[in-house]
């Protein structure tokens, strides 16, 4: 069991004070909670791997920051707590009569601003890789073709893009061109060769753009029947696509090379631009797994590639390009059940705007795609948000179904990201 040390106090009354806690991936709860509150939980073990840091559940009561965990007090600067070892340390806070406890499962160093968001921001320039690139706007095919999408519905989106005259320099292909999770060589029968649907993208005058989920490994896919030593004994990393999935082990030579490769051949066939999702699974093994699994996909998909990510969020500084720091965006304002990693209007607003300050330092922030349909409840307040964050803006609708306010929305928001980071305080409200 890990075990916790307390190393600091905060003597205040905690219904006076707000605790910030920093989740672990991208789909992670993160925010700013009443002291004297209990943050949101996995309600299962499936989310606990898929949507929280596997195998460190938090506390009963109180909080448990994945790196990071901040204090506002009723009077004073406010305090930050960072994690210093590679390990990335769990944070909590516990509310006691008079005081808050903070305890920590590794090293950690306190900083402190007059605002919390400048706390944090101190923390992240000094962790950050320097200045950040500006993505370009895109389209992606996941939102409304979900894992159906086929190549006709790439290339009529493509068409549209250029017949509507849309700021739309990268078309991004997602889940549903590979014949299994884990199988990314291999084309569903929706889709022809990859290398000839890049070069219609790339003939429109866009980018082409690809999804991998490079670590998952389904277990039905060819990878598993074929290559059961490429992947990591007994680890779980969750059920989707209505079966279990394994982890790549890129500690096994064969499986690295099969990485890197993947990559490489996706380079040659004219992609540029990588979204990288359910990368949580590359951390299950550890993170100096995760790192060398990182480099071997830079390795292969090339320096100048962009790539996007979706995971465990402080492991991937220096790593990716960009990072979703959000759940997902749905046409659901409120989440089907409740939880928090789940996808929801709320929750995507809720936490792309409480991690606003990593924008500009860490990477470019990707609070999720731009989805303006009609259906789409508060579909106004989505598009606002996602063009006040700053970071990548990507389409995600059947652009010849948009009615004409989708449209409109659609071409005001479409922009490259910034590289500065945003100039309001996103816990202000």
């Amino acid at each position: 069991m890990t075990r916790f040390e307390d190393v600091a106090e905060v003597c205040a009354d905690p219904a006076r004070m707000l605790v910030y806690e920093e989740g672990w991936n991208s789909w992670s709860p993160a925010g700013l909670y009443p002291a004297t509150a209990t943050s949101p939980r996995a309600p299962d073990a499936l989310r606990q791997i898929m949507g929280y840091r596997p195998g460190k559940p938090g506390p009963e009561h109180g909080f448990q920051g994945e790196g990071l965990l901040g204090v506002v007090p009723p009077e004073g600067p406010a305090r930050l707590w960072a994690t210093t070892g590679p390990d990335v340390a769990s944070i909590r806070a516990r509310a006691e009569r008079d005081r808050l406890v903070v305890s920590a499962d590794g090293p950690v160093v306190e900083t402190s601003g007059a605002r919390l968001v400048d706390a944090l921001a101190a923390w992240a320039d000094t962790a950050g890789p320097g200045r950040v690139r500006s993505i370009p706007p895109g389209w992606c095919s996941w939102y409304h073709y979900w894992q159906g999408v086929t190549e006709d519905d790439i290339l009529l989106n493509l068409a549209a893009i250029g017949r509507l005259g849309l700021d739309i320099d990268i078309v991004q292909i997602d889940d549903g061109h590979q014949a299994a999770p884990g199988d990314w060589l291999e084309r569903s029968p929706r889709f022809g060769p990859l290398d000839r649907l890049a070069g219609r993208i790339r003939a429109a005058g866009r980018v082409p753009g690809i999804w991998v989920a490079p670590f998952v490994v389904g277990q039905r896919s060819r990878l598993a029947a074929e290559h059961p030593d490429w992947l990591v004994e007994g680890a779980d990393a969750g059920f989707n696509w209505e079966q279990r999935l394994g982890v790549l082990d890129v500690g096994h030579p064969g499986a690295a090379d099969h990485l890197e490769r993947v990559f490489r051949t996706l380079a040659e066939q004219g992609f540029d631009y990588f979204k990288l999702d359910f990368l949580y699974a590359g951390a299950i093994p550890g993170l100096d797994a995760y790192r060398e699994a990182m480099r071997l996909i830079r390795a292969g998909a090339g320096p100048d590639a962009i790539l996007l990510g979706a995971g465990p969020l402080l492991p991937s500084i220096g790593l990716v390009d960009a990072m979703r720091v959000g759940p997902d965006i749905d046409p659901r304002y409120e989440s089907a059940t409740g939880d928090a990693s789940l996808p929801s209007g709320r929750g995507a607003v809720a936490v792309s705007r409480a991690r606003a300050w990593m924008h500009g330092r860490l990477w470019a922030n990707d609070p999720d795609c731009l989805i303006v349909r009609p259906e789409v409840e508060r579909r106004e307040a989505w598009a606002e948000h996602v063009e006040a964050c700053g970071g990548l803006v990507v389409s995600s609708d059947p652009l010849d179904e948009l009615d004409p306010r989708g449209l409109e929305l659609t071409r005001r928001a479409l922009r490259a990201s910034t590289t500065d980071p945003v100039a309001w305080d996103p816990f202000e409200r």
